[in-house]
This record gives structure tokens, sequence and C-alpha cells, in this order.
């Protein structure tokens, strides 16, 4: 158990029988009235973000959570088997609990976040920058660096992802696995 004082960016809590990891916290005193915590927590599960407010002194159940990096072996199914850097153990994690997955290559290392209680995955993270190459897009023409035009390119691992212009088939570019956004070109 921990106070309510004492929530942190990152701490982890079980409320009402579910998991959320704390994203926002802000220490209010108001000129009149007790001292609070306003904080938004995000559902483990879900994604989902709530706004909660807990009062100074109040007893929250804290989780202990591990992060630890993980390889991607391959597919099976509907899950993703990671083996463990450190024993070599391999753990199927469902695709729905891997952030980025589209942007997954066989070989990546992911942060996976367990409840070191109960052992339990609770979602694994891909690094929020990866280096793919472009497999197929239409080709450039020479003098389209101008505008901001973007065009359609399928990377290594099958996914879409728009592009600008002078974007070539062969080139690398740097991806964002949050949102699949371009960021920019990388010499090989």
């Amino acid at each position: 158990m921990i106070n309510a004082q004492d929530i942190k960016n990152g701490t982890c809590i079980r409320m009402d029988g579910r998991l959320y990891f704390c994203v926002e916290f802000l220490h209010v005193k108001p000129g009149k009235g007790n001292t609070f915590m306003r904080t938004k927590l995000k559902d483990v599960v879900d994604g989902r973000v709530l706004e909660r407010r807990f009062n100074i002194g109040e007893k929250l159940e804290d989780v202990r959570v591990e992060r630890r990096p993980y390889q991607f072996l391959y597919t099976e199914g509907n899950d993703d088997i990671f083996m463990n850097q450190e024993t070599f153990e391999q753990i199927p994690i469902a695709k729905a609990l891997v952030t980025g997955s589209d942007f997954m290559k066989e070989g990546d290392v992911v942060e996976v976040v367990t409840d070191a209680s109960t052992e339990t995955v609770l979602y694994a993270e891909m690094p929020m920058k990866v280096v793919l190459e472009v497999t197929y897009t239409e080709p450039g023409i020479k003098g389209d660096t101008a505008t901001n035009t973007l065009k359609p390119a399928t990377l290594e691992t099958g996914t879409e992802v728009r592009v600008p212009l002078f974007v070539n088939t062969g080139d690398f570019i740097e991806v964002d696995t949050r949102d699949g956004s371009y960021i920019s070109r990388v010499k090989a």
C-alpha cells in the first residue's frame, strides 16, 4: 500500500479490480479545504485514460511491475512468441498487448512489462522509433521535394505508411511506432 501523495508518473496501482498506470499527476493545494492529488490514470488492458482525485493520506494498492527486454521470434496464430534475453525462456504474448506490433520484425527487442507478484504480462512495448526498408512505393519524380504531399509505401513488415514523394523503393526510413507516421529518411 502506498499513500496518495506518493503517486508519480509510471506508478502502477490496482483500483476497482483493474490495473492503472499514472500518466500525469498534480499535487493541488487549494486556498480552502484539504490538499489532494489530481491524476490521469491509463488502464493497462484497454488503454482508456480516466481522471481521479485522491485525498492526501488515502491508501492505494500499488503493483510492483518489472520491465525486461524480450526478443521477438515469430508469430503463431494470435500470439507473438518472445524470448527472455536473460533466461532464454520463450513466452507467448497476445498481439493486442503489443504496442506497435505492425512494425515488428524478427529479432527486434521489445520491453515487456509484467506484474511481479503474479508474473502475468501486462503489455509489451516497441521502441518509439524503428528503421525499416521500403519494399514498394511508386517511383519519385525529380523535383518532387518542395511539397508536403504524401504517397503510400509498403515496408518490409508488410505495413503500409504514408511517406513524402522523394522516398523510393529500397530506401530506409524511420517510423514512429505509436502512430505509424514517417519521421525521416535514413542512410543505409
